[in-house]
């Protein structure tokens, strides 16, 4: 499977709780950069090592990420 995060960004309140639950460690706390509210967001810094697992949208306590998910195509 090959996977694929969307982060609201807007929403996002840096809690890092989806940085935890990757077992990829996909997903970093975006440096310097702040969302309209004054937050530090989350974004995937490693989108090609993503496999879907939705482990990041499940813990997400605003439900600010979304996974999708593929088939690899040999």
């Amino acid at each position: 499977m090959k996977g694929a995060i969307v982060v609201d960004t807007d929403r996002c309140k840096g809690c890092s709780l989806c940085i935890e639950a990757c077992p990829m460690s996909v997903i970093i706390l975006a440096q310097k950069r702040v969302n309209v509210h004054g937050y530090p967001y989350v974004e995937a810094a490693r989108p090609d090592e993503c496999t879907g697992c939705a482990s990041c949208g499940i813990v997400c306590p605003d439900g600010c990420i979304t996974v999708y998910r593929m088939k690899k195509e040999d």
